[in-house]
């Protein structure tokens, strides 16, 4: 796999208004890159352009077929092409199973799981066309340490997890290399905010910086690499460089 200069490349990030996402799109721009930023929070996302140089703004609801359709059309309307997908938007449950309502988990599989397929499907005419590109999927780290209340994220992220890689072989031949990273615990505003940076809530978990696990994306956007999981403990700097041979 060749590394990518991110250089003026266009990559959109969803949930990108905040934690993750929006520290991505920092990094991207840092970068060299051009990150276009795709959120339901509109406010937040013309905050962070301002930030970033003017990246371009597009509301999105990734659940909203005729939403994400318009994000495709307006990057390309601005930039011309789509270099890089970062599917990050995502939610959570934290319940016990038996206080978990269907509604609720289908409704956190369509943000999850089903609107990465169609994030997926809506950014691959504009990579054929140009001759490849690189989508990086967030999963979670969960899915390695099964424990109470976390049933239904766990679930999902887990099924993300097998749709990247199979994602990644039914594309490799159009030159398309999709890439899943497994974030530890971060603190973002999951839950309310219950993870505090630096802290170890559980045994061996030490909650990352988002900055650490936007530079473990872009880290895998350059590389094309199958899967990075984040360790629990603590940052592990060589994690962000690429690997060597």
């Amino acid at each position: 796999m060749a590394v990518l200069d991110l250089t003026g490349r266009i990559v959109i990030v969803t949930g990108a208004s905040s934690g993750i996402g929006e520290a991505t799109a920092r990094a991207l721009h840092t970068a060299g890159a051009l990150p276009v930023l795709a959120a339901r929070r509109a406010d937040r996302l013309r905050q962070l352009s301002e930030q970033l140089g003017g990246a371009l703004v597009v509301p999105t609801d990734v659940t909203d077929p005729a939403a994400r359709q318009a994000l495709v059309q307006a990057t390309l309307d601005r930039h011309g092409r789509i270099d890089g997908l970062v599917n990050n938007a995502g939610a959570g449950i934290l319940k016990l199973l038996v206080d978990t309502e269907p509604q609720e988990f289908s409704q956190l599989l369509e943000l999850n799981l089903v609107s990465v397929l169609a994030m997926t499907q809506a950014v691959l005419p504009a990579m054929h066309a140009q001759g490849g590109g690189r989508i990086v999927n967030v999963s979670s780290g969960v899915i390695h340490a099964p424990g109470p209340l976390v049933s239904a994220y766990a679930a999902s992220k887990a099924a993300l997890a097998m749709f990247s890689a199979v994602a990644r072989l039914e594309l490799a031949s159009d030159s398309i290399e999709v890439s899943t990273v497994l974030p530890s615990l971060t603190a973002t505003e999951f839950a309310g905010g219950i993870f505090e940076l630096g802290t170890e809530p559980f045994p061996g978990f030490i909650v990352h910086s988002t900055d650490y696990v936007a530079r473990v994306i872009l880290r895998a956007l350059r590389t094309g690499e199958e899967r990075i999981d984040i360790p629990h403990g603590a940052e592990q700097p060589e994690l962000v460089e690429e690997p060597v041979g």
